[in-house]
């Protein structure tokens, strides 16, 4: 089960910002047909049976900006919102920003353009897509961030506290060595909230074991291919000196898994990555994958849109809603793939 943390309910209020602003206008035009391509929008199931506004005669109609539509835990995040969606019975108008925070606010613009009730932002990155709540405070439309954060301040933020999961991970190479060996760090896409704050997590852990050392950190870019390839690299330049690899995602993770099975070296280096995606906890299961750190998409979804409706009924909505993550290991994965 689900459990919420850190909330501090309040009353609805308007959207948090440097200079602020109420709710906007009603949505007037129709929402777009399916798809998942760049800066096209897809209408989720539900609509015809939604639930309207106080004081509106149809369903409320949400704006989602995804990070990248190609990496599965946002998959996975945008599957939860369409079932959500579904069982509120509000429609979405979903957009891929494919990992570029110019489109996202391009998205952002277009979906105010269309005067949504709400926009739900899964950000790109801190500093540059913060222009695009911004811009959703200055129209009066209510911004939900989920999953990763801006600088400027949104309506409401759902999400988990990503330093807990480099400590966790961090934490489960220490014990595994026995609190003495070499640590690399494969980073996600620079900038990006999850790679700066799993990335101080990791660092704060590793400070309390004085005998692991951080041998080598590289962005992979929250990509499998790339892990690989960064990883062969490794093995050449550093070799028998890596004990163990934290990668700040999964995809990561089984990239760098990759690698030290074809080099035949996995036996002699633990790795262990973040978010517990279908094929991590596979490998987790077989025993190739030491471990990962399960980061909860569906209750960041459903959370994401509980919050957006409680402010868009005028209801006590919490500001920050953290969800924790998880250590997952063989010992019980088992409960993680049902």
């Amino acid at each position: 089960m689900t459990r919420l943390t850190h909330r501090h309910v309040r009353g609805f209020r308007a959207p948090r910002r440097r200079g602020g602003g109420g709710l906007g206008a009603r949505l007037a035009g129709a929402v777009l047909a399916l798809g998942l391509l760049s800066g096209c929008g897809h209408r989720q199931p539900g609509a015809a049976q939604g639930q309207a506004l106080p004081g509106a005669p149809r369903p409320a109609v949400i704006g989602v900006s995804l990070l990248n539509l190609s990496s599965e835990f946002i998959v996975m995040l945008n599957q939860g919102l369409a079932a959500k969606a579904q069982a509120l019975g509000v429609r979405l108008i979903v957009n891929d920003a494919q990992r570029a925070a110019d489109r996202q606010v391009q998205q952002v613009e277009s979906f105010i353009a269309q005067k949504v009730d709400a926009i739900i932002l899964n950000p790109c990155e801190v500093e540059a897509s913060s222009p695009a709540v911004d811009k959703a405070h200055a129209a009066g439309i209510p911004i939900v961030n989920v999953n990763s954060e801006t600088k400027s301040s949104p309506t409401a933020f759902v999400g988990s506290r990503d330093e807990e999961a480099g400590r966790l991970a961090i934490g489960f190479l220490a014990h595994r060595l026995g609190g003495q060996g070499n640590v690399v760090m494969m980073q996600g896409f620079l900038g990006q909230a999850a790679q700066i704050r799993r990335d101080r997590g990791a660092r704060e852990a590793l400070a309390q074991y004085p005998g692991l050392k951080l041998l080598a950190v590289q962005t992979a870019e929250w990509d499998r291919a790339k892990a690989l390839t960064l990883m062969e690299n490794w093995i050449q330049s550093k070799g028998p000196r890596i004990n163990a690899v934290f990668a700040q995602n999964d995809e990561m993770g089984l990239g760098a898994l990759l690698a030290l099975e074809q080099a035949k070296l996995k036996d002699k280096v633990l790795v262990v990555s973040v978010d517990a995606i279908a094929d991590a906890l596979q490998a987790v299961k077989d025993g190739r994958l030491d471990a990962t750190v399960f980061q909860d998409a569906r209750g960041q979804a459903n959370a994401a849109l509980d919050t957006t409706m409680h402010i868009l009924r005028h209801e006590p909505f919490a500001p920050e809603v953290f969800i924790p993550f998880q250590l997952v290991t063989r010992e019980n994965v088992a409960q993680f793939l049902k």
